[in-house]
């Protein structure tokens, strides 16, 4: 039998520095490939903690527990590793950044993925491409990455680069986070988009809303309460917390 795809065993996180303070109080998650699961809770409650930790980031720190890749134990990979690897973050706050666009923002991360160079014109055929599935103005290749871009764009542009990086693993960190409503059927179309081409690819969609859960339909459901998963299960957890909010769990 195939191990998991990606396994969080236990995890205990706090604040990086000089007087920590514990976030997450163990945290267990298991997704298989081609899995969907959304990542439910209330502000406060860890999950964009959990987010950054699980792609390495040195605000945290994991004092016990650990994260399986692929059969791997990768808690204490370096970011960089994580991403050559297969994993990747679609940010709730996507930077900006200057001077670089987003047609050679892709040629070097793709080249970091796969180890190999793809000619411009090979990578711009590809984005292209992806583009059109997209609904994207293809003139966005060329703008510098997330400048003057609305937050519909943006996400957008993280959903491209999900598409063209084809990671094994997506971690989708609040993704719905200030769109409007056509703006969010928008970024999960991209998102059946890119599984339709990709089946085995693992989401594991974070949010508090319900709408953003209505386009994704995820098989399992998980609710995160002050640094725990509460409860996980199926679709029908997601519709009992529409009726009952997180006071149900507390």
């Amino acid at each position: 039998m195939a191990s998991p795809l990606f396994v969080i065993e236990d995890l205990h996180v706090s604040t990086a520095g000089e007087n920590p303070v514990e976030i997450l109080r163990g945290v267990d998650l298991t997704i298989g490939a081609g899995e969907v699961h959304a990542l439910m809770g209330p502000n406060g409650s860890g999950k964009s903690t959990l987010a950054s930790t699980l792609l390495g980031s040195p605000e945290y720190e994991v004092t016990s527990g650990r994260i399986l890749f692929k059969g791997e134990d990768i808690t204490a990979w370096p970011t960089d590793v994580r991403a050559k690897s297969g994993m990747f973050l679609a940010f709730q706050y996507p930077q900006e950044i200057q001077g670089v666009s987003v047609l050679n923002f892709l040629r070097q991360a793709w080249s970091a993925r796969k180890g190999i160079d793809l000619s411009m014109l090979e990578l711009r055929l590809s984005i292209m491409e992806w583009m059109g599935r997209l609904d994207m103005d293809p003139s966005f290749a060329d703008r510098y990455l997330n400048e003057g871009f609305s937050g519909g764009e943006k996400k957008r542009n993280e959903i491209l680069q999900m598409a063209i990086l084809e990671p094994e693993i997506a971690i989708l960190d609040e993704t719905d986070s200030g769109l409007d409503i056509d703006a969010l059927r928008v970024v999960a179309k991209g998102v059946r988009e890119v599984r339709s081409s990709r089946p085995d690819l693992g989401i594991l969609a974070i949010t508090h809303y319900q709408r953003l859960l209505d386009e994704l339909q995820p098989e399992f459901v998980h609710v995160l309460i002050d640094g725990r998963v509460a409860e996980s299960g199926g679709p029908e957890i997601a519709l009992r917390l529409e009726k009952e909010g997180y006071e149900a769990w507390r």
